[in-house]
């Protein structure tokens, strides 16, 4: 009987410690991810973490790490490097995931320095993804990028329609949409 208790504690006790194991060599968990690494890294499973902010009923603000259902293409248990953060011209405090930087000339010019676009796949590869899709190829955006700084704006803003915005004393027209017709085989 004695015999019969120490197996069950023995394989109980090997359990236990192949769970705790797996947990602690099971790479990065983005709810265990602190405010400082959240930003930018990349779960074990491949997500994307983001940091998200909450107010608490105290009223004092609160972040939060958490596993978005983004895709990191190339990545996996990364957390980015303070170094790339900076070269790349990222905030470790940016809340959310958005392609909105990508307007700003300053953020493009650092994106696609050589330090962060040949030193930064992870930075990269997210921005690369984001570009694509509003349409632009980052690249592209790049090489527009070390040219002409207005081209590369352009191109980002003309991937939508755009109606024109009003101006004074100028008479206001009516735009109707017309359903498209298929050619016709005659």
């Amino acid at each position: 009987m004695a015999s019969n208790f120490g197996l069950k504690s023995l394989a109980i006790l090997a359990l236990t410690l192949a769970i705790c194991v797996q947990g602690s060599l099971g790479g990065i968990t983005c709810e265990n991810l602190n405010k400082d690494t959240c930003a930018f890294a990349v779960s074990s499973s491949g997500k994307r973490c983001v940091l998200e902010k909450y107010v608490k009923r105290s009223g004092e603000e609160a972040y939060v790490c958490r596993t978005s259902e983004i895709e990191a293409d190339k990545v996996t248990d990364w957390v980015e490097s303070d170094h790339c953060v900076e070269a790349c011209g990222l905030d470790r405090k940016s809340l959310g995931i958005s392609s909105d930087s990508l307007l700003d000339s300053g953020f493009t010019r650092k994106l696609c320095s050589t330090q962060c676009y040949n030193g930064c796949l992870n930075i990269i590869d997210l921005y690369f993804n984001l570009a694509a899709g509003e349409g632009v190829f980052l690249p592209t955006l790049c090489e527009a990028q070390r040219g002409d700084a207005r081209r590369e704006m352009a191109e980002i803003r003309s991937s939508g329609l755009v109606a024109p915005g009003p101006v004074s004393g100028v008479n206001h027209f009516k735009y109707t949409v017309a359903p498209a017709v298929a050619p016709s085989s005659a």
